[in-house]
């Protein structure tokens, strides 16, 4: 791994932490462009019984995060002890009903926000109005109007921080049966993968994506360790990030960059250049106002419910995950829960009763 020292005297810390992040957003934004990489899609699937080329790519990339991510522990590159998702208090009741809430909105906005993001960049019109929506419920959420709902609901049941929230102590396996859990799912992802018979690109791109959730675990706490000022340490998550890039937009300049302010526009711009490249940039927009009207309740679903939950179907379903955080492994099973049940009730039982125009992606 490289030494960030020289780095940080030549751009100084909040230079050096944006452009890591730039760098590891715009790399999991092509490979996420380029294997079409999302949860929403890996749970339609299984809901509907397919386990096809889209869950492959998930699984590929889920293994991959957490395999690397217990490689660096075990190799003692990275240590999971003040990583905010188990040092700090938790809260069960917001991550299992936020990430209900989360994969009920995924579905009605037919992406969860990654998703959002890299078809932003793509030109696809509907992810960009969502994809705005969802940062600014995020932001009401997070310090805004919706605040004192998401702190209460919060507050309904908590988990102490340390090894009540850490997995791995709790079930006794460390951080070497985590890595061996992962290398079960990495096996079932390639046998996915395999029988589908993805493409390449589809294969690099899912384990690409979740090397970057890695490599942001590394990048920050390598940073944490060389910076004066505190520095957290973090990995790849959208629903803090998006509210923190949108209030840095509308607010005076002045705000000190971070990792997260560089890679919320790293991850457009991979997804950009990715879909430049490969000749697919279009412009795509909403057919009626029924689709509209969905994607705009499940924006405020997802932006509300991330917060609440403490991270997004990246964020708590695969950075969370591959640190083996409790509340993280809540959330990752409300959003399928959530997304399944409202997969079955509004895209298969109701949409039968919808105009065409009302249920086209």
């Amino acid at each position: 791994m490289p030494d960030l020292t020289g780095v940080i005297d030549w751009l100084g810390e909040d230079r050096s932490l944006a452009l890591g992040g730039l760098l590891i957003g715009a790399l999991f934004g092509a490979f996420a462009q380029r294997s079409r990489f999302c949860l929403r899609a890996a749970v339609v699937e299984v809901a509907r019984g397919q386990l096809g080329a889209k869950l492959s790519v998930w699984l590929l990339a889920f293994s991959a995060a957490i395999i690397v991510t217990q490689l660096l522990h075990l190799t003692g590159r990275f240590d999971t002890a003040n990583v905010r998702q188990l040092a700090s208090q938790g809260s069960l009741s917001g991550a299992l009903i936020g990430g209900l809430m989360f994969g009920t909105g995924m579905i009605l906005a037919r992406g969860c926000s990654s998703r959002l993001l890299v078809l932003a960049a793509n030109g696809n019109l509907r992810a960009l109005l969502s994809g705005l929506i969802f940062a600014v419920t995020a932001q009401a959420s997070m310090t805004g109007i919706l605040s004192p709902v998401r702190e209460t609901i919060g507050t309904w049941w908590t988990i102490d921080g340390g090894n009540a929230r850490d997995l791995l102590a709790y079930v006794g396996i460390g951080h070497g049966g985590g890595f061996a859990f992962g290398l079960l799912w990495l096996l079932a992802g390639a046998w996915f993968a395999s029988r589908h018979r993805i493409t390449a690109w589809a294969w690099a791109g899912g384990l690409g994506a979740g090397v970057m959730v890695a490599l942001a675990w590394w990048f920050t706490y390598e940073m944490s360790s060389r910076t004066f000022d505190p520095t957290p340490i973090k990995s790849l998550s959208f629903t803090g990030p998006s509210a923190d890039v949108l209030m840095l937009v509308l607010s005076p300049p002045g705000k000190l960059l971070d990792f997260d302010l560089g890679m919320v526009p790293g991850v457009f711009l991979g997804s950009f250049l990715a879909a430049l490249l490969s000749r697919e940039l279009k412009l795509e927009g909403f057919q009626g106002g029924h689709a509209m009207r969905r994607y705009i309740v499940g924006a405020l679903l997802m932006g509300f419910g991330g917060m609440l939950a403490g991270g997004c179907a990246v964020g708590a379903g695969i950075s969370g995950a591959s640190v083996f955080a409790v509340t993280a492994w809540v959330t990752l099973s409300g959003m399928w829960a959530g997304a399944s049940l409202t997969d079955w009730v509004i895209d298969r039982k109701l949409a039968p009763h919808l105009p065409a125009t009302a249920v086209s992606p």
